[in-house]
């Protein structure tokens, strides 16, 4: 006769329960807001205020047409423009300081990886008035170009220290079969370095999006124009002149987070081993 397989069930003990318990907790904490501001997007004055905790009686979609078209468009388009712009410095010059350094020799590498590592010292609220003024007298002030050089500068030390700390554990048999079949170091950083790297890049692509896309403080400083203003900033705004319509501002408040959601749901898993791989190699 044969034999039948019975799986045995798993049995919690009761710190594992207490734990799920927590888990659960927490994850009710952080998806109970968002699901409420969600809900409450389609909702219009008197159904907020009428039913708060409830689900909408009629689903007012008009509201995300509504905000799209009283100025959320143009602060998406402007976020956008920074944050694009902002990771392709910040990809290319820490991808390509990382790489330099861990070609230094000897103590020279490890001088100037701390250097870079100096950065993260300076504290942004710090650097506001010098950075204010090298903008005015670099004519750079209430341009787009105020908030996209600063967020680079202020990303690349903590991406220069996790894509260096990558870079280390790559086999350095590969560079020098590379070297032996001719390949010059430009190739060894395109076609070797990146290509291996891609989990610590989509780390470093998803930190430094989330920075560049929530800034608020240098977004209000550098810049004036109503034109050229920001997610973050342009919710105040928003919020300000809408103080009644509830439902058309929690509406841009959903598609102001939507870009950043779906960026981590892409790329969650290569988020998780670019930060395991980084925090342990180096």
């Amino acid at each position: 006769m044969e034999k039948v397989k019975v799986k045995k069930r798993r049995v919690y003990g009761p710190g594992e329960i207490l734990w799920l318990a927590i888990l659960f907790l927490l994850a009710a904490l952080i998806l109970y807001p968002l699901f409420w501001i969600l809900m409450s997007s389609f909702k219009d004055y008197n159904g907020i205020y009428g039913d708060v905790w409830g689900l909408p009686d009629i689903w007012h979609v008009e509201n995300y047409m509504t905000a799209w078209n009283r100025g959320i468009s143009q602060y998406f388009l402007n976020s956008l423009i920074v944050t694009i712009c902002t990771l392709a410095g910040v990809v290319f010059a820490s991808t390509f300081s990382a790489f330099g350094i861990c070609q230094m020799k000897g103590r020279l590498g490890n001088f100037v990886f701390l250097f870079c590592l100096c950065g993260l010292l300076l504290s942004p609220q710090v650097c506001l008035l010098p950075l204010f003024m090298l903008l005015k007298s670099l004519k750079l002030k209430n341009t787009l170009l105020a908030m996209i050089l600063p967020y680079i500068a202020f990303r690349l030390p903590v991406s220069i220290m996790l894509i260096r700390s990558f870079f280390v554990g790559i086999s350095k048999e590969l560079e020098e079969a590379a070297t032996i079949d001719g390949a010059t170091l430009m190739q060894i950083y395109g076609h070797i370095y990146l290509p291996l790297s891609k989990p610590i890049i989509s780390t470093v692509i998803i930190m430094t999006a989330y920075y560049a896309w929530n800034e608020f403080v240098f977004a209000t400083i550098f810049v004036d124009s109503s034109k050229l203003r920001t997610i973050p900033v342009g919710l105040m705004v928003f919020r300000d002149g809408l103080m009644t319509e509830w439902g058309v501002v929690l509406a841009g408040m959903v598609i102001s987070c939507l870009p950043i959601i779906v960026l981590f749901l892409l790329m969650q898993k290569s988020f998780v081993r670019g930060m395991t791989a980084g925090a342990v190699k180096g």
